[in-house]
């Protein structure tokens, strides 16, 4: 069943994309369970004429040996070839797997900040890089058994979800890519001419500042699965409060229920009905309490919540907000160890989104774009 998701799935990255062209420095990174993929994605590569520069293939249980063992030096040691790659490569592709989404569960929350935190010069290079055009860079996913149990799946029906999330089930998948940057486009259009974002919902009543801001229209570049437009809320222009209807997941964990009140750009109140602990140390990292992305998911494909952000970001009828990181081509400034997207449904009865006062949005549908 869908034996040509890998063929297929790796012709969409490397001619769609990243578009490899003859030349590009190249990197390919993912999980050994997605062998398949890599090799397809390799052999598309070499075929359009990249150089593949590195190619990491992950296998279980490093990460934990590494966070268990790793001293302090050894958590923020920065390879200096890694520093140097950053900044050559032209095209980076990333396949998301998992051996088991609940590696890390038990692994002290400070270390792997503490790693992450070490390798933000390197993430910061990656990104400004990434908004001048000069690097591309794909994430896309492999439709494996852990992930499927996370999304509550057999592997069988998880495959199918995959395959049609990515627009595999078409003739052309580049062809319906394209065709839904077209329509973002007109929406994007009349966003960038915005100054003020207002979300009315469930427990929610939150306005965001975006004059001079870029929305940006994802339509299966960044990534695989897309579906959504986005942009970065002037950080100091966050005024109210917003529920998340779905949990957000952290390092595996799920906080369920989050509540923020904003005030001049920052959280200064929250709850959340279960993981509140961990949501207060998730706030306390550096810039992690003001927001670096303000999204609406447009993939009407996708209807159900995996626990897999690549794909329930992207969930037709929902806005996320992400705390901490923002990326610097929408204009953001915040400079931030993580980047954590939480997600609330907009499908519910009542749920509205004006610009500047003028409806665009009603549960969970565009007014504008048509």
């Amino acid at each position: 069943m869908f034996g040509d998701f890998n063929e297929k799935l790796a012709k969409l990255v490397v001619k769609y994309a990243v578009q490899i062209e003859p030349g590009d420095l190249v990197t390919i990174r993912g999980g050994a369970n997605a062998e398949e993929l890599i090799r397809e994605i390799y052999r598309e590569t070499i075929i359009a004429g990249g150089n593949v520069v590195r190619l990491d293939v992950g296998l279980p249980g490093f990460q934990e040996i590494f966070f268990k063992y790793a001293s302090d030096k050894q958590l923020t040691y920065i390879d200096p070839s890694q520093m140097d790659l950053v900044k050559r490569l032209t095209k980076a592709i990333t396949i998301y797997s998992s051996f088991n989404t609940r590696a890390l569960t038990n692994i002290d929350p400070q270390k792997i900040t503490k790693q992450r935190a070490a390798t933000k010069k390197v993430s910061e290079i990656f990104f400004q890089r990434a908004a001048t055009g000069e690097l591309k860079w794909t994430l896309c996913p492999y439709p494996c058994l852990s992930l499927a149990q996370e999304a509550a799946m057999g592997i069988n029906e998880y495959r199918e979800f995959v395959y049609k999330a990515l627009a595999l089930d078409k003739k052309d998948p580049v062809k319906h890519w394209q065709k839904v940057e077209a329509e973002q486009e007109k929406i994007i259009k009349i966003l960038n001419k915005g100054k003020e974002f207002h979300i009315l919902g469930e427990d929610t009543d939150l306005t965001l500042g975006i004059e001079g801001r870029t929305w940006i229209n994802c339509a299966g570049h960044e990534n695989l699965p897309d579906g959504e437009v986005f942009t970065a809320p002037i950080e100091t222009a966050v005024n109210g409060t917003i529920r998340f209807t779905f949990p957000g997941i952290y390092m595996g964990q799920e906080i369920e229920n989050i509540w923020l009140k904003f005030k001049d750009g920052q959280v200064v109140d929250f709850d959340a009905s279960k993981g509140k602990n961990l949501l207060e140390k998730v706030l306390n990292l550096e810039n992690a309490n003001i927001l670096g992305e303000l999204a609406v998911g447009t993939n009407y494909g996708i209807q159900r919540f995996t626990k897999n952000m690549l794909f329930d970001e992207k969930m037709g009828g929902t806005v996320h907000l992400a705390l901490g990181m923002g990326y610097p081509e929408s204009g953001s400034k915040n400079q931030s160890p993580i980047h954590w997207d939480i997600l609330k449904d907009m499908k519910v009865k009542g749920s509205k989104i004006f610009l500047d006062g003028e409806l665009i949005y009603q549960e969970g549908k565009w007014k504008i774009g048509k």
